[in-house]
Formats: C-alpha cells, sequence, structure tokens
C-alpha cells in the first residue's frame, strides 16, 4: 500500500491521505470544494463541484494518473435536487469512457458543503 498526497490539493482535514495505491488500484479520499488554502470556494453547488473535481484531478495527477483511469466514483451530496447541476459540471470532466458511478444524499457533508466525491481508478 503506498500513500498519495497532492501538493495541489488542501491538505487533509485529518489523519488520512489523498489516496492510496494498492496492486492495480488507486482509491482517493472524498474530495470537497476547498481551495489549496484550505477555504470553500462558493455557496453555489456548481462552483463548489467544480472545485472538487479539480482537486479529485490534482489527487489523480500525484498518482500518476487522470480522469481516463477512473473506474468508480462515489458522489455524495447533502441535497438531491442539486443533482442535475452537480451532473452538469461532473460529466464535463469525462470523455468516451464513463465510469460508474454512485450518488447518494447525506444529511451533512464536512464543513457543511454540499458536494463530496470520492473515486477508484484503474492503474492499468
Amino acid at each position: 500500500m503506498q500513500p498519495i498526497n497532492a501538493d495541489k490539493a488542501p491538505e487533509a482535514l485529518g489523519p488520512y491521505s489523498h489516496g492510496v495505491k494498492t496492486g492495480n488500484l488507486f482509491f482517493s479520499s472524498g474530495q470537497i470544494p476547498l481551495t489549496k488554502e484550505g477555504e470553500i470556494i462558493s455557496e453555489d453547488v456548481k462552483e463548489q463541484t467544480g472545485q472538487v473535481m479539480r482537486n479529485v484531478g490534482h489527487v489523480l495527477e500525484a498518482a500518476g494518473l487522470s480522469f481516463d483511469n477512473i473506474v468508480k466514483t462515489t458522489i455524495f451530496i447533502a441535497d438531491m435536487n442539486d443533482f442535475p447541476h452537480i451532473n452538469e459540471v461532473y460529466g464535463s470532466y469525462f470523455q468516451g469512457k464513463l465510469p460508474a458511478r454512485s450518488c447518494v444524499e447525506v444529511s451533512r457533508l464536512p464543513k457543511d458543503v454540499q458536494v463530496e466525491i470520492e473515486v477508484v481508478a484503474s492503474m492499468e
């Protein structure tokens, strides 16, 4: 198991790595809409989703991967009514091959943000 931490992503909020490589797989921790400086980017769910996806990209890059390597995503959202807006931004990050995905409404997310996304990627 090899922990991965991305210099371009905000620091982890607790005792965990941004992601972990094991075998042929990479598992990311959930990314929330924090800037590198640790500030919530905005209250707008589309802007939050864009920041989350940029953070996911930074973590993938630190692992030597890209969005093309993602095989599964899990999206946690505070309000299912925001799903169309989140889906629009999320979808703009994928070309061609689309990963499997789950989306779950939760009662609360860290720092009371509106969206959190974690990914599983193939090292192949």
